[in-house]
């Protein structure tokens, strides 16, 4: 089934998009609908009817990079088989997300900006960033049930570690420009993965060598 959008409608996403691109490098601070308007070559009046103002301008901007970051990174992640494949393709979407400078962006930049401005846009922030955490929480739970995890590993702790992971990558290579950064990311989700996964089972009988000797090949 083909969804048909109105001309008015496409014009308003063309507009989120470079907003969301614009905000991602600028801040939502610095995102007004008139400097929307001169780099679009548009006409103010005509984006202020989309807008009206510019707290609904940035509301706007945080719902359709939300949308963006679901598209590229949380819904490929979901087809992933459950358990650590999924873990891992969320975490490979992610970072490629950090790296091709996409709606994650913003979503660090904006947490920076109105961390201490009470309102609207933060509260649509905290919902978004907990939401997420939520979502991250529930995969790793699909592991402890796949038997991948350990049942005692704590969810919400492990989403907690996996978000300080991602914004040490943006760290590293947004603002230091570390030519490292992604080995050091994918060194420490693969200790953070270490430390949940349940350990293969201890061998016995004949197979296994408690001496410490090697075995010798035939």
């Amino acid at each position: 089934m083909t969804v048909r959008v109105s001309k008015g409608e496409a014009t308003r996403l063309a507009v989120l998009d470079e907003a969301t691109r614009t905000a991602a490098r600028l801040g939502l601070s610095g995102l007004t609908i008139g400097s929307l308007a001169a780099r679009l070559e548009l006409s103010k009046s005509g984006l202020f009817a989309h807008f009206k103002s510019k707290e609904s301008l940035q509301m706007q901007v945080l719902e359709r990079a939300r949308d963006l970051f679901a598209e590229e990174v949380l819904r490929p992640a979901l087809r992933a088989p459950r358990g650590e494949p999924r873990v891992r393709a969320l975490f490979e979407r992610w970072l490629a997300a950090i790296t091709e400078g996409g709606s994650e962006c913003l979503f660090v930049s904006a947490s920076a900006e109105f961390d201490d401005q009470p309102g609207p846009v933060r509260d649509q922030l905290v919902r978004d960033h907990r939401d997420f955490a939520d979502s991250v929480a529930q995969m790793f739970r699909t592991g402890i049930a796949q038997g991948e995890f350990r049942a005692d590993a704590d969810p919400e702790q492990f989403a907690h570690d996996l978000h300080g992971v991602m914004l040490g990558f943006f760290h590293a290579r947004r603002l230091l420009d570390d030519p490292r950064a992604q080995e050091w990311a994918r060194r420490a989700f693969e200790a953070l993965l270490a430390a949940v996964r349940v350990p293969p089972p201890a061998q016995s009988g004949p197979a296994a060598h408690t001496d410490g000797a090697r075995p010798t090949a035939r």
